[in-house]
């Protein structure tokens, strides 16, 4: 039989495949109908499938975009938050770990970081904090030679540790607790609820502002004196020390640009602050308006806080010539030395003196100008303590001290209220002041070691280490302040003292007292009210970061 040729369209592997009989005929037909029914299921299925896309992409665009629906809680009380807060204060353990004693003390504190510190790392910051060649231990070219506390590392400059990384550092290192930083941020809150609309702090009338239950109680009122401008100057720094300025954005930001303001405000054509500008007040302003430019290099501060300093130098002290037999003590130049309450005289003193010095620090720390006035004030330190130890002396208790000659850094040295310039043994007021003479010792470049510097030291601790609240929060300020530079036992001893005392003597409440102080105690017998008791107690707990340690690797916490 002669086979058949096969459709074109049938597949050649289905021809080879076919039967050679009788019936061939028949399967042949019946193999293209399947192939033709196969062939169409096939293409309507592809042609019906891409229809409903086509279909449904035109569905889609008529659609609208679905909303979801969330439920927000409301938030909770403000009361219960500030509850929350306190209590951190109050559960938290105060003993903290030297940096040598845990790998990672800065992780066990887990200090929090404000939101003012975000865009501070581990690394120095990129923006300076303060001068950096004034933090130097070395000499300072044509300004003299002096030592300008609190170097932060790299770029940091001189108030480096006051924020991020570097701040979470220093209150590990150097022993604060999540107490101690829970204690200064209440006192900022209580701050900040107290200031006046124009942006001051009076200590009179602060009361007025409260704004939370209970009323605190009427202040006190000075008579001598510009007691706002002193009293802003104080808080400002309070906010300045724990880092917030009238610049970073943060929860503070504008009650610290309130307070600068009201400085800005108050200053005279001729740069003092106040009515009055004794150097007392005056001095405590020009520090917190040159460490808020130091810490923005805000240029709108800049010459108003030079004509400040300005003013700190031109009435600094003059050395009077005096005669041979006095010069062994007092020298016979005409060099500067301290300052007086008001105009230039012979009469320098410590305490009056203690704040201008500090005030020229943060001036230099900000790059201003300030001239040879810390060159002055090294020549007073060393002739005010040579006359304050001139000879032998017995105290009221009997103990006898040696004379300045004698002294080494074991043994104890006193420092006098006021020394009038040509006086040898002669001194004005009591010897208690040895805290301000520790104080401008180590900021005019004397160093742990030094001779004079831990004998006021060993003085401080015998006689001046606080045992509980209230205490003389002067005297606490300023030997903090001292006693931290100092480093080693020392300081050891004194902050497990006083950090403990402040954290446990803070005002806990629900009332407008939360976060501050109760009156402590003046060496003067004056009523200061609770405003500058509340400032130098969180200056006290800010110490950790205010200014860095000089030392701090020569003598760690043990």
């Amino acid at each position: 039989m002669t086979k058949e040729p096969i459709d074109d369209q049938q597949p050649e592997e289905i021809l080879e495949d076919l039967p050679q009989d009788a019936n061939s005929e028949e399967t042949n037909k019946k193999g293209r109908l399947i192939g033709w029914g196969a062939s169409a299921a096939v293409h309507a299925g592809a042609i019906a499938f891409m229809a409903v896309i086509v279909f449904a992409a035109k569905e889609l665009e008529k659609e609208t975009p679905p909303v979801r629906v969330a439920t927000i809680d409301a938030p909770p009380p403000k009361e219960d938050k500030k509850k929350e807060e306190r209590t951190i204060l109050d559960k938290v353990t105060l003993d903290v770990e030297s940096e040598s004693d845990t790998p990672s003390p800065v992780t066990a504190l887990d200090v929090p970081v404000d939101v003012s510190a975000e865009r501070e790392t581990d690394s120095p910051s990129e923006t300076p904090k303060g001068r950096e060649e004034a933090v130097a231990d070395s000499e300072m070219g044509g300004s003299g030679a002096f030592m300008a506390i609190g170097a932060g590392g790299g770029s940091a400059g001189m108030f480096g540790s006051r924020t991020g990384g570097g701040k979470k550092r220093a209150v590990g290192k150097h022993g604060g607790s999540k107490g101690s930083e829970s204690a200064v941020d209440a006192s900022l809150r209580w701050f900040k609820r107290h200031q006046s609309p124009d942006g001051s702090w009076v200590a009179s009338s602060y009361w007025k502002n409260c704004t939370e239950g209970q009323k605190c109680e009427p202040g006190v009122d000075y008579p001598t004196g510009d007691c706002t401008v002193a009293m802003t100057g104080y808080a400002l720094l309070c906010f300045l020390g724990a880092g917030y300025d009238h610049k970073t954005p943060s929860k503070y930001k504008d009650t610290v640009k309130k307070g600068i303001s009201y400085l800005v405000t108050a200053q005279k054509p001729d740069g003092s602050f106040g009515k009055d500008a004794r150097n007392y007040e005056h001095p405590v302003a020009t520090m917190a308006m040159a460490e808020c430019y130091a810490m923005t290099q805000d240029a709108e501060l800049k010459d108003k806080t030079q004509k400040g300093i300005n003013l700190i130098l031109a009435r600094q002290n003059v050395e009077a010539a005096v005669g041979a037999d006095k010069a062994k003590v007092s020298g016979s130049g005409s060099g500067k030395l301290g300052w007086d309450y008001k105009d230039p005289s012979t009469r320098n003193d410590a305490s009056v003196t203690g704040w201008n010095v500090m005030a020229l620090k943060s001036g230099l720390a900000a790059g201003l100008n300030i001239g040879s006035g810390m060159e002055g004030a090294k020549n007073w330190l060393e002739k005010s303590w040579r006359a304050s130890n001139f000879a032998k002396v017995k105290d009221n208790a009997g103990v006898e001290y040696k004379a300045w000659k004698d002294i080494t850094a074991y043994d104890q040295s006193r420092f006098t209220y006021h020394w009038d310039t040509g006086v040898d043994d002669k001194v004005g007021g009591h010897l208690d002041l040895a805290s301000v003479g520790l104080v401008c010792g180590v900021f005019v470049g004397r160093t742990a070691g030094d001779p004079m510097i831990e004998s006021l030291a060993n003085w401080v601790m015998a006689n001046q280490l606080p045992k509980a609240y209230p205490c003389d929060t002067y005297y606490m300020y300023y030997n903090t302040l001292a006693i931290f530079q100092v480093g080693g036992e020392k300081w050891k001893t004194w902050n497990d003292s006083v950090r403990d005392i402040l954290v446990k003597s803070q005002r806990k409440s629900d009332d407008c007292f939360d976060g501050s102080w109760d009156n402590g105690k003046m060496h003067s017998g004056a009523e200061v009210g609770r405003v500058l008791h509340t400032a130098y107690n969180t200056l006290c707990l800010e110490v950790y970061y205010r200014y860095a340690q000089v030392h701090a690797d020569d003598k760690k916490l043990k």
